[in-house]
């Protein structure tokens, strides 16, 4: 027998739930009280005028209709206890009680519960007194800029200041207008989390939950995620930066964790929780619940969810969703775009009518209505919200063109809604969204490519004539529109290099988008170009998505910086070819620059001539393959925060200060310091027959260069030809104009006048810089004070007691010797206190005992069988007390028991940078190879061969002229380079082998630690 079904309210949600209800056999009609336009006289959806407040009356209706269950959508009805009155007097309901729906009716409830069952959340505390509250967000050590009344009213205000300034007026706002219309009402204080923000919503039954497809909400009212917070203008699902591998990780932990500690605090939860999550770079925390759907993930979910909702809830009114088992439609996406009224949120008119309703509704497309009412057979607005145009296609893209051709149907007078649904997704996937859908609609030849607005139309850093790019149809820039009459092209591809590689051991991955795009766009501007558009493109083996956004974001602003647009963006997973926590970054450029002023003018170049220096923000990206064995011997370290901080300095970009100089025609060369330092940035400019005298003592130079010429004792000529030594560009310009162009920069940049051109003499250098040792020795003292002063001492990988280590070798491509000399550095964290050889005479031998090591010589020709042999081997290494050991050109296969016990303890390397070609002639397959790739790999050695479990990998350049011997020689210099320097992030515990096989560095050890424990919780 068909049912009856009540729905309480009159939004977007209760029309979608009206909607996807009348699609069942099992329901006869669905009553919406008291409903909308869009759920009056529907088909089998109609709206009813019964008196919701009044629990009796609506429970006396429920049994005179035989309603077969009601849901309660409302939070203030839910809070107001009518499931409670409802379910007392017999009616079935779907929706939590009153005490269960604390959690989203009470926000100080929801945060207390969190807190004492160890659910990951923001920072928070609870003020009544304005002033306690501003002292809080003054004095708080993490961005107290989310203000919230606590308790649950008319207007569930949430505000997101931008400075501390804002956030204590909109506290004083709130205690003082009392918003939340409860007198006894405070405010609660929260940290701004910064990450991906989605909602996973669940049925739950009581006893277990059933999750949604992940959706994300675009909360903010206009495009640009700009204007006050709202309910939401937007949303798509499922959301492609969640991977599944994550989803089921939540579903596992935290939503069973949250399930149980509710059953722990006597709370029986019956309906719908949603619950909003923030992946951070900490992971997942959660922000908030709601004890309902949401108006847009509701649309989202229903749009893809297969199953009979009436089914569905009658399973979880009965606590039978352990056999319900929900379908989606795979390989979809669905979104929803709301249309609002003029001034929303605020104040807003009604009255005005809605046209276009049913030519969206030819277009396959569902209008779910919210503030809208039926009068004389039109709809008119009744709201702010108003309605929701809902798509769903076989990929987000194609959705989002449908959802907003849908859109441009419908019109209203002052309908408002926003033009970038969903480009958080196309950033992510490598696509981007346009800043006017309706432009692509109307010429889809000319704006057949996208580009988030966000990046490409803010004024600081758009590019008129730019327009991005949707997978693989080209990108347009149209020149004319940019204003050049004869323009040059000048392009560049540029990587990051070692910079890239300690950012990844130090998890700081913020700087390295920016360091990209300065490295191509202040190369171009050696050529007095104007940098016009940009792409990168990101590769690693396997996706994090905390890691891409802080890159992508990085590469967002850097471009605003710049002054050029963001016009493409790819990314890429590849696995097996990355180390866990690697990536490669890539970035191109295009400028330019008018035919009569390009760069360099050479023959403009005379004696006299001037050479202002401008300041760099510290090493910008040269020099750090140098830097890193400075630290491996160093008392600091990369994770300190001195020096660590002033490595990772990201490069200055230098297009929008100096291109009006430029453009002066009083500019002869700009010289951007790049590769080969301070001195070797001359030669592509500067004529032969002209030197450079430059004085150290003209310019600043930041005192991380005196630590590093100290640490590493470096001579003056290393330092210059490795480092830009505080200059990061310099212009030649003629002596007359000199001082005003300086004083133009200086408004600006911090600049100098730091030498001349004159001739040049024979036998002398053609760049001469004087007092560079006795500036940088200056320099020393202001920064060991530095140093001192900092809050927290600098951090060493030097433990208390040295990690014994013994090497195995055979006397082929070891890397002993560059293994002892490491062990020597005081900052070494182990000892190498044995050295086992598997055959006499071996060379290597000699050098050992010359470093007054232990030597044995365990030749395997003597034993009877491997397990014997391993047992002596195994013996001595106990007699030593070795913790590590490492083979370093050890050429004898490992038996698994002795693997099984020295598991984790076991370092080796292999000639190549990938697993499939880890022989020893993998140097020859390099040299062969078109692709001249070589190099070697440290990795922890396994039982399982089929395991990969890599520390660190070091590439060799592969050179036309190379043979194979050659080659060999490379790679083997690659291993000394960087087995000392796994060793030492192994011995200092900072990389540990985890019980999966897998490498783990010191900062996911706890998080592996928390994974372990909390494998024993079941998931439904």
């Amino acid at each position: 027998m068909a049912d009856r079904v009540l729905v309480i309210g009159s939004g977007g949600r209760e029309h979608a739930l009206a909607w996807k209800l009348a699609q069942s056999p099992h329901v006869k009609q669905i009553l919406v009280a008291p409903g909308n336009a869009g759920t009056a006289d529907n088909g089998k959806i109609s709206n009813s005028a019964v008196l919701i407040s009044n629990h009796t009356i609506l429970a006396q209706f429920c049994k005179d209709h035989n309603i077969g269950f009601v849901i309660a959508g409302p939070e203030a009805l839910l809070a107001a206890g009518v499931v409670d009155d409802l379910v007392a007097a017999g009616v079935r309901c779907f929706g939590p009680t009153a005490k269960a729906a604390q959690l989203g009716t009470s926000r100080r409830f929801a945060k207390v519960f969190l807190d004492q069952h160890g659910i990951p959340t923001a920072r928070w505390d609870e003020f009544s007194n304005p002033q306690e509250a501003c002292a809080f967000i003054n004095s708080a050590d993490f961005p107290a800029l989310v203000v919230k009344p606590s308790g649950c009213g008319p207007r569930k205000e949430l505000i997101l200041a931008y400075n501390r300034e804002e956030a204590c007026t909109a506290t004083q706002e709130i205690l003082q207008s009392n918003i939340s219309g409860d007198t006894r009402d405070t405010v609660i204080i929260e940290e701004l989390l910064k990450g991906e923000e989605f909602s996973c919503v669940c049925f739950v039954d009581g006893v277990t939950f059933a999750v949604m497809p992940p959706v994300q909400v675009q909360k903010r009212l206009v495009d640009e995620d700009q204007g006050p917070s709202t309910d939401g203008m937007g949303a798509y699902g499922p959301v492609p930066q969640i991977s599944e591998v994550l989803l089921e990780k939540i579903k596992g932990t935290l939503l069973q964790h949250i399930l149980n500690s509710m059953k722990q605090e006597g709370i029986s939860y019956v309906g719908v929780l949603q619950i909003e999550l923030m992946l951070t770079k900490d992971g997942v925390k959660v922000l908030s619940f709601d004890c309902c759907f949401g108006d847009l993930q509701c649309q989202v979910v229903f749009r893809l969810l297969k199953n009979d909702l009436y089914e569905v809830i009658q399973a979880a009114i009965d606590g039978r969703l352990c056999n319900s088992m929900l379908a989606w439609s795979e390989n979809c996406a669905a979104v929803s775009v709301v249309m609002a009224s003029e001034g929303y949120p605020n104040c807003y008119n009604k009255g005005k009518e809605i046209t276009g309703l049913l030519q969206a509704k030819e277009l396959s497309l569902e209008v779910f209505h919210g503030a809208t009412i039926k009068k004389d057979d039109k709809v008119l607005v009744n709201g702010g919200r108003v309605l929701t145009v809902t798509a769903i296609k076989q990929d987000l893209m194609s959705a989002l063109e449908d959802a907003y051709k849908g859109l441009a149907a419908i019109y209203f007078q002052g309908a408002t809604y926003r033009k970038d649904v969903g480009y958080r997704a196309m950033r992510f996937l490598g696509q981007s969204v346009s800043p006017s859908y309706e432009v692509r609609i109307a010429d889809p030849i000319a704006c057949s490519v996208l580009v988030c607005p966000s990046k490409l139309v803010a004024a600081s850093g758009s590019k008129l004539g730019s327009r991005g790019h949707q997978g693989g149809i080209p990108a347009f820039f149209d020149l004319r529109a940019s204003g050049y009459n004869e323009p040059i092209l000048v392009s560049k591809t540029k990587s990051i290099g070692t910079k890239m590689k300690i950012a990844q051991l130090c998890n700081k991955h913020d700087t390295i988008g920016q360091d990209l795009v300065a490295m191509c766009v202040n190369d171009i501007l050696v050529q007095g170009a104007e940098p016009l558009f940009f792409l990168d493109h990101f590769v690693c083996g396997k996706l994090d998505v905390g890691v891409v956004q802080a890159i992508t974001d990085g590469i967002d602003e850097a471009c605003k910086l710049a002054g050029c647009a963001l016009l493409g963006r790819e990314t890429s997973e590849t696995s097996g070819t990355f180390s866990p926590g690697e990536y490669n970054l890539v970035g191109f450029v295009v400028g330019a620059v008018e035919q009569g002023i390009k760069l360099p003018q050479q023959q403009r170049i005379v004696s006299g001539d001037i050479l202002i220096g401008i300041a760099s923000s510290g090493l910008h990206n040269q020099g750090f393959s140098l830097v890193r064995k400075i630290l491996l011997t160093s008392s600091l370290h990369y994770f300190s925060s001195v020096p660590g901080d002033q490595l990772l300095t990201p490069s200055k970009i230098y297009s929008k200060t100096l291109m009006p100089v430029l453009r002066s025609r009083n500019v002869k060369a700009y010289i951007h310091v790049t590769e080969g330092g301070l001195l070797g940035s001359f030669s592509p400019v500067l004529p032969e027959q002209f030197s450079v005298v430059l004085d150290a003592h003209n310019w600043k130079i930041p005192p991380i260069f005196s630590w590093l010429q100290e640490e590493g004792g470096l001579s003056e000529e290393e330092m210059t030809q490795t480092f830009n030594c505080g200059i990061g560009a310099m212009l030649v310009v003629q002596k007359e104009v000199a001082g005003q162009i300086l004083k133009d920069l200086q408004k600006y940049e911090d600049a100098w006048l730091i030498g001349k051109v004159i001739y040049h003499l024979a036998g002398y250098p053609h760049v001469e810089i004087k007092n560079l040792l006795e500036v940088l020795l200056q320099n020393k003292y202001p920064f060991l004070n530095i140093l001192s002063n900092v809050d927290s001492r600098p951090q060493t990988i030097c433990r208390k007691n040295k990690v014994k280590v013994a090497v195995l070798i055979s006397g082929m491509g070891t890397s002993l010797t560059a293994l002892l000399a490491y062990a020597k550095e005081p900052a070494s964290c182990a000892q190498v206190v044995l050295v086992i050889a598997n055959r006499s005479g071996v060379e290597e031998l000699k050098n050992a005992t010359l470093a007054g090591i232990p030597t044995r010589v365990i030749d395997h020709k003597l034993f009877g069988s491997r397990s014997e042999y391993e047992g002596t081997v195994d013996r001595v290494l106990e007699e030593f007390s070795v913790e590590l050991i490492c083979l370093a050109g050890f050429m004898r296969v490992l038996t698994s028991n002795f693997l099984r016990k020295w598991n984790g303890k076991i370092l080796s390397t292999y000639p190549s940078l990938s697993p499939l070609t880890r022989g020893g002639n993998a140097h020859k397959q390099a040299h062969s190879s078109a692709d001249k790739i070589a190099g070697c790999t440290i990795h922890f050695v396994l039982e399982d061969t089929s395991l990969e479990a890599v520390i660190l990998q070091e590439p060799a350049s592969v050179k036309a002229e190379d043979t194979e011997e050659t080659l060999s020689e490379k790679v083997k210099e690659a291993e000394g380079r960087v087995f000392p320097i796994a060793l030492q992030l192994v011995a200092s515990g900072i990389v540990q082998l985890g019980k999966d096989g897998k490498t783990y560095w010191k900062r996911e050890s706890q998080e592996l630690l928390h994974r372990k424990e909390r494998q024993d919780c079941p998931s439904s």
